[in-house]
């Protein structure tokens, strides 16, 4: 018999006009990286560049969920944007820790910590050269 677990529940708030904040519940893995995936391509469509992820509902995160969260830091970092992880469970943290991800993507412990840090993100051009 399989173990059920909880459906991803994804809520999208936004705290700024640029900055999604993306509370997400459940486990993030291969069967509901899908879902995650189309909730930051959506705000990424609608001209957020920044994503704050409340990850402190998540008991369970594998590669696909963590190749989601690299996959939007790459294209935010392009526009020029930021993703930042907020309280990841102690089991989250771990993943992010021993992959190195966290070295990558900022974590913070509150939405207004990683507010913050978008605030202190120097505003650059986008490159017209190149």
């Amino acid at each position: 018999m399989p173990i059920a677990h909880n459906p991803l529940s994804v809520e999208v708030s936004l705290p700024r006009q640029d900055v999604a904040l993306l509370t997400v519940e459940g486990y993030l893995d291969v069967d509901t990286a899908t879902e995650f995936q189309h909730h930051l391509a959506n705000q990424l469509h609608h001209g957020r560049r920044h994503f704050l992820l409340d990850l402190s509902e998540v008991p369970f995160m594998d590669s696909s969920g963590m190749n989601i969260i690299l996959r939007v830091y790459q294209e935010a970092r392009a526009l020029p944007g930021s993703v930042h992880i907020i309280s990841p469970t102690p089991a989250v943290q771990r993943i992010l820790d021993l992959t190195g991800v966290s070295i990558t993507v900022p974590v913070s412990q509150s939405v207004e910590e990683a507010l913050a840090l978008v605030d202190r993100q120097p505003e650059q051009p986008e490159n017209e050269d190149g």
